[in-house]
């Protein structure tokens, strides 16, 4: 491990310089990074690293689920949540089969139940990868939040497809009953366990004596601590990380401190910072490994390609196809049940959906985790080949659907919806709430100290600005009393707009309620 630090050290550094260039000339960083490390690893003197897919599973997956679970607006993810799941579970399921058939019909000696397998690996989309391509361009936020939402769960379906297909190719047999049972312990089990852990993991943050640095270990340790615990007893621990990451996001201002707040989220940010660059660069870095067992294999290398590029067609076009299926369902549907969006979406957003589909991380440690040998120890049927279609399916996806997205997005110029106020008009709703609120504090409980109190007039004078004031002159104690009772007030305001206010944005939400905390951390180190 020590003899290959410097290269770790360089590909650090080479990760934050290509994202910057990738800044720099609006492409997105997951692209410039495969294709960095894919031309990285074709110079001779650059030492083969092997990469072990529970790196992976382990290091990678948990925290970077955990962190977009925290990070994803509930309330978003509730209001979209049909075609959400439909995306998670029934497109990734009717995605595997598609590939199964496929690989069936066009590539000698790949079976049912081998391009199950390989269905399973390549149909889950990349949200990190969409994320980054969309920041580039403009899109309706309930896009982004489909996506988004769709990531968090369609990781778990389709690395529960894997392991039974796992099953048939080494046994050679499909017991359906058990494999419904599994299933459903997987998705149950899996969910109860994350909200569990997570409830007791609320509870340490309440009772232990914890400070901002020992509650940032402990959401640190959190998302590995909820994977493996759901692991050992078989069931989803990709759902279980993201239920319990919903479940504490959604109570953070009940249990972490104000300060603990602050520090996650400067940490968090750049670890999860860190970890998409690694992840990215090591898909590309991977390249030399795969082409040396697909030789072992026998398979020149431009029919493997060739293969490659069959199943990457047949993803991006069942996406689309799925993305136009889930526009009729969703119009059928509302003359019977109560839809999100009953409005027409016409012809242009299932494509733009449909384009969004890239792979990424969670198919690559998939198809490594593939044993090299049975268990009768007889080798793997078509390993390699399967690794290989997988790079190809990633690379290809995140070339072609990645450099062209932001093309469409500007061509086809998308109607905006009216799911939210706009910003400004949303921020001016807040400050008058915020301002009406707490006027009336001051009215009700501090009318004395509300004349007498040159700070608290001022307040009481010029409140909308005071959230984001920088007034360093000396308060009183009493003053900074009243003004942390405000503070206080005001976040609890925020809190119950956004869960009873459906077209307020929560991300102008999160910012006024950041503020607050900042405003408080300011106004506690002078007391």
């Amino acid at each position: 491990m020590l003899t290959h630090f410097p290269f770790i050290l360089g590909m650090i550094i080479a990760i934050i310089l290509i994202i910057m260039l990738s800044n720099k000339i609006k492409i997105a960083y997951p692209i410039l990074l495969v294709v960095a490390g894919l031309l990285i690893s074709l110079i001779p003197s650059v030492p083969n690293i092997k990469i072990d897919s529970q790196w992976i599973f382990i290091l990678f997956l948990p925290p970077l689920l955990y962190e977009a679970a925290w990070t994803i607006s509930w309330k978003e993810l509730w209001f979209w949540r049909r075609i959400v799941s439909s995306f998670a579970f029934v497109v990734v399921f009717l995605t595997a089969i598609s590939v199964a058939y496929v690989a069936n019909a066009f590539i000698p000696g790949i079976s049912i139940a081998l391009g199950f397998l390989l269905g399973g690996i390549v149909s889950p989309p990349d949200a990190v990868s969409a994320s980054a391509i969309l920041q580039n361009v403009e899109v309706p936020k309930r896009m982004s939040i489909i996506l988004e939402g769709e990531s968090l769960l369609n990781d778990a379906s389709s690395l529960i497809i894997f392991r039974f297909a796992m099953i048939a190719v080494g046994t050679g047999q499909f017991v359906w009953h058990e494999a419904a049972l599994s299933f459903l312990w997987m998705i149950v089990g899996g969910g109860i366990i994350g909200l569990l852990l997570g409830y007791i993991i609320m509870k340490f943050h309440q009772l232990l004596p914890t400070d901002a640095n020992m509650d940032t270990l402990i959401t640190l340790v959190t998302p590995y601590t909820i994977y493996l615990a759901a692991e050992e007893v078989h069931s989803s621990g990709v759902l279980a990380v993201v239920c319990g990451g919903l479940f504490l996001s959604y109570h953070k201002y009940a249990f972490l401190k104000r300060s603990s707040r602050l520090r996650n989220e400067n940490v968090w940010s750049s670890l999860v910072f860190l970890l998409n660059g690694i992840v990215f660069f090591i898909i590309g870095l991977d390249l030399p490994e795969i082409l040396q067992g697909l030789q072992s294999e026998g398979i020149s290398l431009g029919l493997a390609t060739k293969y490659g590029l069959i199943i990457t067609g047949t993803l991006i076009l069942g996406r689309i196809i799925a993305a136009y299926g889930a526009v009729v369902v969703t119009l059928i549907m509302r003359n019977f049940i109560t839809v999100a969006d009953s409005s027409n979406p016409g012809f242009k957003v299932p494509i733009i959906l449909g384009w969004t589909g890239m792979r990424g991380v969670v198919s690559l440690a998939a198809a490594l985790s593939i044993p090299v040998y049975l268990k009768n120890g007889t080798p793997f049927p078509h390993r390699n080949l399967i690794l290989y279609i997988t790079f190809v399916v990633i690379l290809g996806t995140l070339i072609i659907q990645g450099l062209t997205l932001p093309i469409l997005l500007k061509k086809f110029q998308l109607p905006k919806y009216k799911d939210h106020y706009p910003e400004h008009e949303a921020t001016a709703i807040l400050k008058n709430d915020l301002a009406k609120a707490s006027l009336e504090y001051i009215q009700t409980n501090y009318s004395v100290d509300a004349i007498q109190n040159f700070h608290l007039k001022k307040m009481v004078l010029q409140w909308e600005k005071q959230l984001e004031a920088e007034d360093e002159l000396e308060m009183s104690n009493n003053a900074k009393k009243i003004y942390l009772d405000i503070l206080d007030l005001q976040r609890k305001k925020l809190i119950e707009k956004n869960r009873t206010e459906p077209k307020m944005d929560e991300d102008v939400i999160n910012k006024y309620l950041h503020l607050i905390d900042l405003e408080e951390e300011k106004i506690k180190a002078k007391v």
